[in-house]
Order: C-alpha cells, then structure tokens, then sequence
C-alpha cells in the first residue's frame, strides 16, 4: 500500500484547521503529510494504523500526531454494509509547526511544546483526564473564529505539553525507504485481513500480499505485531464475532461460519481463549448492551 502524500494546509488554505467530520465511515487513504494532527474520534470503531503500530480504535479515541508519519483510521466491516445508521464521527485539528516560527521554538517558555512536537513524532495516545479535557476543548474549538481559534489551539497544546496522560503510539519513529518498505507492506496485509477474514487465508497467499518469502513474512509479521500472523487472524475473527453476537440475531454456527471459522468447536476453543468465555455465554451476558 502506497503511502499516499499530502499538505493539508496548502490544500484548505489555511495553517490551522478545525474540521468536524460525520460521515459513514471514515474515507482518508492511507497519508502523511508535514502538518501535526490531533483527532479525536466522537463516534465509530475499527482499527487504526499510525506508523508501525495497528491499534484497535473506538469512540473516545485520541491521538496527537508529528509532521510525516503515515496514518489512517480503518472502520470496522459493519460500517461498509450500508444496513444500518452508524457514523464515523471525528474532530480533527491540522496545523503546520512552523506557523509559530523559528523565534518561537527558541523562547525557553516554549521548550516543552517543543518537546511535545518532537514525541508526536512517534504518535501519542491521549487518555485519562487529559483526553475529556481536550475533548471539551475540542467542541467548543470548531465553534470559535479567527485569533480564538489559535488561542483556543495554545491552551489544548499547553495542557498536552504538561500531560502525564500520554503514551507513544509507536516504539520509535517511523523512517521510510525510498521504495516500499515491510512496514507498508504489513499494512497491505492488515487492510487485505479486515476486507477477507472470512476467506480461508493461508500463509502463501498472505505472504505474497506483503511481496515476501513465508519465512520472512512470519518474521517480519512477528516482529512488526508482537504476535504470529495466525494469532492476529484469529483476534480479528473474534472481534468480528463479538460484533455480530451483539448486534445480531444470527445464531452461533452461522456466526462461526460468517467469521471464517470451519467448525463450531475451533470457533469455541479461540473464542474462549481469547474472552475468557464461550460465544454462548459471551451472548447472553452482553444482550442489554
């Protein structure tokens, strides 16, 4: 996949924007560009790519992004199928770094914004209280106009440059090579696992997704996901169970089935392995969700 280029504020004629996306699901491809971002998600789930790392993602969501790494916010099958009224939801904040200045990173009062600049390279999650008082912030900041909107932008930076509530999305900063790298080719197999966990998907045909050997695929993929390929597979159909055991009245065996699963024991077995309990019990515990 691609790394598809970007300038957002070339783009919006602006060096901030403030946009409150809602929409069926999120549409961006999967892009960089040199503006920082801070995104907020109000409402959806899937999974997110930021970088190396591939997170789960869900309403609540909040990441601080650096100049130039790679990212894209993937939503969950159930918001392809057009059956429903579900939203992706976002409040997304681009800025260009060097709309401060070089005299204003020199100012010893800007040291830790700076500082924060420079973490954001790795992609930082918000969370705890941090991430509700940015969250307010935020709603009131696609409301304000003008020289607000920069003010209201220095007190969000402020309060994350003073933060003990962030934690790098990434364990190091994401470096490309001039052609396609492991790294985009995992997220050619990530998107290809979302769009086809249903299918049989065998170690061959995934490999070549990435342009690898098998063996190297499995390293590759052990070494980039901190799990084997067949552990992330099955997490994914899980996942999807989950979904459908709470939003549908499809019953187990068609659930397995829908979900890639070849007979209801394996479903059982990984389901409980995974949850800590059966898709039976997993359903009727979750029916007042």
């Amino acid at each position: 996949m691609k790394i598809e280029k970007t300038k957002i504020t070339s783009y919006l004629n602006s060096s901030i924007s403030v946009i409150s996306r809602e929409e069926p699901f999120f549409q961006s491809p999967f892009h960089s560009h040199p503006e920082l971002e801070l995104v907020y998600i109000k409402e959806s789930y899937g999974k997110r790519i930021v970088g190396n790392s591939v997170a789960p993602f869900e309403s609540g969501d909040m990441v601080f992004l650096g100049s130039d790494i790679p990212h894209v916010w993937l939503n969950d099958e159930m918001y392809y199928q057009d059956i429903n009224n579900l939203k992706a939801k976002a409040i997304v904040v681009y800025f260009n770094k060097e709309l401060f200045g070089p005299a204003f990173y020199e100012m010893k009062e800007a040291q830790k914004i700076n500082a924060l600049f420079n973490r954001g390279i790795r992609g930082l999650s918000i969370s705890g209280k941090t991430n509700k008082q940015i969250a307010k912030k935020l709603e009131k900041l696609v409301h304000k106009k003008n020289f607000e909107i920069i003010i209201g932008l220095f007190e969000i930076l402020s309060i994350l440059s003073e933060s003990t509530d962030l934690t790098f999305v990434n364990n190091e900063a994401y470096s490309p090579l001039n052609d396609q790298t492991k790294n985009d080719r995992l997220s050619d197999v990530f998107i290809y696992v979302q769009e086809n966990y249903k299918e049989d998907i065998s170690l061959v045909e995934i490999a070549k997704i990435a342009n690898l050997t098998p063996t190297s695929f499995c390293r590759t993929f052990k070494l980039k996901a901190k799990k084997s390929f067949v552990e992330y597979l099955n997490e994914i159909r899980v996942e999807k169970a989950c979904k459908f055991l709470i939003e549908t009245d499809m019953g187990m065996s068609e659930v397995a089935y829908d979900c890639g699963f070849k007979t209801a024991s394996n479903f059982n077995r990984i389901f409980k392995k995974l949850t800590g309990t059966t898709p039976k019990e997993y359903k009727k515990n979750t029916e007042n969700y």
